[in-house]
């Protein structure tokens, strides 16, 4: 029995839970029209914020000023440093360096685009030059610019020439180069030779003497049957 009792109230207690919340809601922030009720939500938050602005200075070892102004004008003010001012004046400081920064970003930006802009003017010039010295586009131009076209087309021929001319006294004086070293090579065999000449021909007396022991050879030599050859 009592086991019953007890679900009961619990059950009880939840629905009662239940109808609270769908009945608060979601409280909607605008301006209390009642100044008494104003008065005292303004003196609970302003305790609630200075109190939080404390622990967020020391649990995060933050610097943290807080200035509040009541509606008559009252200043309720907190700060972890030791004086609001000095927190103000950092805050300026630091204000001015992030508007001297957003200026010299803006500046630079601008630059850029300036920079960009012409880079592109030069490259569509660049573009058009191309296209009128490969023989392209030339409808609209006048005569005084196919006449600079021209004048540029034969700059370029003599620079061609020039340089091709280059590389042709390059070339020959590198083949005489190699001239001159294959002649000095071939001197120096010359003179090699005419000190050691090689033999051509066998000594007339080295020949008959060659001979004379040919021919002693061939009388010792004995034809015949091995059996009718007799020793004396």
């Amino acid at each position: 029995m009592l086991l019953h009792f007890l679900c009961l109230t619990i059950k009880l207690y939840i629905s009662n839970l239940d109808f609270s919340r769908m009945v608060r809601g979601k409280t909607q922030i605008k301006r209390i029209e009642n100044a008494t009720s104003r008065q005292v939500t303004f003196s609970k938050r302003r305790s609630g914020l200075l109190k939080k602005a404390f622990e967020l200075s020391v649990l995060c070892d933050a610097e943290v000023s807080l200035m509040v102004f009541s509606q008559k004008g009252k200043l309720y003010e907190f700060s972890s440093s030791s004086s609001t001012n000095k927190t103000i004046e950092r805050y300026q400081k630091n204000d001015k360096n992030l508007r001297h920064d957003k200026i010299l970003l803006e500046q630079t930006t601008e630059h850029l685009k300036e920079e960009a802009a012409t880079m592109s003017r030069k490259l569509e010039l660049l573009e058009n030059s191309k296209r009128r010295i490969l023989g392209e586009d030339l409808d609209s131009c006048s005569i005084d610019e196919l006449e600079k076209v021209e004048e540029q087309l034969e700059r370029s021929l003599r620079n061609i020439r020039a340089r091709k001319s280059q590389l042709l006294r390059e070339q020959i004086a590198l083949l005489k180069d190699e001239e001159k070293v294959l002649m000095e090579e071939n001197a120096e065999l010359r003179k090699e030779y005419e000190v050691r000449p090689l033999p051509l021909f066998i000594d007339r007396q080295e020949e008959e003497h060659l001979q004379r022991q040919t021919m002693d050879v061939e009388t010792q030599l004995f034809i015949g049957p091995p059996e009718r050859r007799s020793s004396h």
